[in-house]
């Protein structure tokens, strides 16, 4: 007849957080406990990390064309204005102004 409905409280619910306004979802890499030449880092020391993949992003972003960002785009971000969303024990997820993404990783394809 009708597709049964979940409650909000089911633990089959799905909850997702979508940006708003001109703002991306990033979710951090983690932070290296190792350095290049491959000293480990006591836990206290951490190396910020300012990488992290696109999770989510708004419409006003995915419509606007001067953003050439998509969803999984891997990207260098100022967090200095990331408010970190505590969602699901998951502690790397942050919600970014766009104008604070300020590169994108591409890979070169050779088209020959």
């Amino acid at each position: 007849m009708g597709t049964p409905k979940k409650s909000p409280g089911s633990p089959r619910a799905l909850e997702i957080v979508e940006p708003i306004g001109d703002r991306v979802l990033i979710r951090k890499d983690e932070d290296r406990k190792q350095t290049k030449a491959g000293l480990h880092l006591p836990d206290k020391i951490e190396i910020p990390t300012l990488t992290g993949r696109i999770v989510a992003i708004s419409a006003l972003v995915e419509n606007d064309e001067d953003y050439p960002i998509k969803r999984y785009d891997r990207v260098l971000f100022n967090p200095k204005h990331g408010i970190p969303v505590d969602f699901e024990g998951d502690n790397r997820l942050y919600v970014i102004p766009v104008e604070d993404v300020v590169a994108v990783f591409r890979r070169e394809t050779d088209g020959g």
